[in-house]
């Protein structure tokens, strides 16, 4: 039997579903980042908002240290526990916990299993195409709009590398 890829019925219109029918996307990178989603929101015809439910195996991170600075995100932890770093702190989270990151605040998450048992939680934001996001770790931001990343260390002040003696 195919899997569907949405809940839309023959008229057009987004029904109710199971989240058993939403495909499980798996995304790994190296022996410490790995996840396991399935894109609610989108399989539900959503696009004002994204609902992801995801797993995290023991020992895996689910993404880099970072923050947004026009997108809000929000975890809630429905079945085993995991630890969220947040800036220099850690917390230990288990299910019915829940946690916002608000946009722009300017302090790093990340979700890591330091347990022997898989975590399930739910992750809501708000999809912004021109968000900028920082990596504090790497030093690496990344321009949504364009694409691009870039290294923070190389910043530049308004003026830089303009001559200012005449008009052109």
């Amino acid at each position: 039997m195919d899997q569907k890829s949405s809940s839309v019925n023959a008229d057009g219109v987004f029904e109710p579903f199971h989240v058993s029918e939403v495909p499980l996307e798996k995304f790994e990178h190296g022996e410490r980042f790995g996840i396991g989603f399935q894109h609610l929101s989108s399989f539900g015809g959503g696009t004002q908002l994204s609902v992801s439910m995801e797993v995290l195996q023991p020992g895996k991170q689910a993404n880099q240290f970072h923050y947004h600075m026009l997108e809000e995100e929000h975890v809630f932890i429905i079945e085993g526990s995991l630890t969220l770093r947040l800036g220099a702190k850690s917390h230990v989270m288990s299910a019915g916990q829940y946690v916002c990151f608000p946009a722009g605040q300017t302090v790093g998450h990340a979700l890591f299993n330091h347990t022997s048992e898989p975590c399930r939680y739910l992750v809501f934001g708000n999809p912004q195409p021109h968000d900028v996001v920082v990596f504090p770790d790497s030093g690496r931001v990344n321009v949504r709009v364009l694409n691009e990343s870039y290294r923070k260390s190389a910043r530049m002040e308004y003026w830089d590398n303009v001559d200012t003696t005449g008009p052109t």
